[in-house]
């Protein structure tokens, strides 16, 4: 058996492992948990406990059974496979979904948000050494917001489309771009967002509506991103891991999603809103406030009732009414200024050739040194699928040297030197 015969095999039986290991859909809470919250007024914490997960939100697997499973493809990998970019790819991924178990084993109890913020990133982490931490982040884009007037800038659309159109439309962009039958797009009484991705579909709420722009910025960051990393990845011949993603996959995903969001003028000021209030409740959850106070915070920010609830259990869902946060929603800015700042570092040292390669598969910006050598030695495909701006790299890489140049410009001085045209 060839090393290539060993890749294959050993990806296949992780795809295998990891199956019915899903974050999101353990972590969820049931409309009954609204309904009562909604009953009392908004005035009572939520009922979530440990026993709530237990009976309610069961496991698809054994967590012992499955740590031994994991534990013997990681010696496995690890001795056909050393310590290779593959094998390092491999084993990696493998200590992840054993810390997901113990996250999901921790559901309702002081431990969750604390191995959460170990998987996803905590509000104290740094960008970088000496850098801004998660938390800042969100304060900074929120004072970068509040200079923008939303009224002139974002004028109210009409949410005229239902779900039902929107699944037509999007199934029809979607075949455009993957080919027909390659992507489902469906109705769902059973998410808490408008829509939701998975590995080869997308999920639109039934009850949902929207408006052009929302349906475009479902199409670039739902289609373009998540699904056609995920067939990407499936398609790949040898490392079919790639295929499916772990929580540091997470932040390069919805950075590259809201990096696409924005390279196509697709996104606004509102949307951006809508992340940075999470990004700022996590850190409001993490200093120890409670679902409530989160709740009334965002319905102080001028959201109905409605979004406030699905914001709020976007920050708690997995823990307890009063437990600390899920911080996986922290990752959008923070995966965004990674992946912006990857692509314009990869155009000044030429490098451009690594940009299509976030499109392979799930995975994380610091596995692409890995990856690309793996390409280089035909053990990872090119994707298969690459949204529109991204297939003219050149067009893409223009961008970024302006960007490049920019930074190197003083603002406030071209402040003082466009005066006149300010006034």
């Amino acid at each position: 058996m060839t090393v290539t015969d060993d890749i294959r095999e050993l990806s296949a039986r992780l795809v295998e492992a990891q199956r019915p290991i899903r974050i999101l859909d353990a972590v969820a809470w049931d409309d009954d948990i609204e309904a009562q919250f909604f009953a009392s007024g908004t005035t009572a914490q939520p009922k979530v406990d440990p026993a709530y997960y237990a009976e309610r939100r069961p496991l698809r697997f054994d967590p012992d059974d499955k740590r031994e499973e994991l534990r013997s493809l990681r010696l496995l990998a690890a001795g056909k496979l050393g310590d290779s970019p593959i094998g390092s790819l491999m084993t990696g991924r493998i200590d992840e979904y054993l810390r997901v178990i113990d996250l999901l084993e921790a559901r309702g109890s002081a431990a969750f948000s604390a191995i959460s913020a170990e998987l996803y990133g905590g509000p104290a982490d740094e960008l970088h050494p000496d850098g801004p931490t998660l938390s800042s982040l969100g304060g900074l884009m929120g004072e970068a917001l509040d200079s923008i007037d939303s009224g002139v800038w974002e004028p109210p659309e009409e949410r005229e489309f239902s779900a039902a159109a929107a699944v037509e439309m999007l199934g029809e962009k979607m075949a455009d771009l993957c080919g027909p039958g390659e992507i489902r797009v469906m109705l769902d009484d059973g998410i808490i967002s408008d829509a939701a991705a998975g590995s080869d579909y997308i999920k639109i709420r039934d009850d949902a509506t929207f408006s052009k722009r929302d349906l475009r910025v479902l199409e670039v960051h739902e289609g373009w991103v998540h699904v056609a990393t995920s067939l990407n990845g499936r398609a790949q011949q040898t490392c079919t891991f790639l295929g499916k993603g772990t929580p540091s996959t997470t932040a390069t995903q919805e950075g590259l999603a809201v990096f696409t969001e924005i390279t196509t003028m697709s996104s606004t000021p509102g949307r951006l809103r809508k992340v940075t209030r999470r990004m700022l409740a996590i850190d409001m959850a993490h200093n120890g406030a409670t679902f409530l106070e989160v709740y009334r915070w965002f319905v102080d920010e001028g959201l109905d009732a409605d979004d406030a609830w699905k914001s709020s259990v976007r920050v708690f869902r997995g823990s307890t009414a009063t437990g600390g946060p899920f911080t996986k929603d922290l990752s959008y800015s923070r995966g965004f200024l990674e992946v912006y700042d990857f692509v314009r570092l990869a155009v000044m040292q030429g490098k451009i050739d690594r940009i299509p390669l976030l499109f392979c598969g799930k995975l994380a910006i610091r596995e692409l040194g890995a990856i690309g050598a793996l390409a280089a030695d035909g053990l990872i495909d090119q994707p298969a699928i690459l949204p529109p701006h991204v297939q003219d790299v050149s067009a893409l890489a223009s961008w970024m040297a302006y960007s490049n140049l920019l930074n190197r410009i003083d603002l406030e001085q071209m402040e003082v030197h466009l005066a006149s045209a300010l006034a």
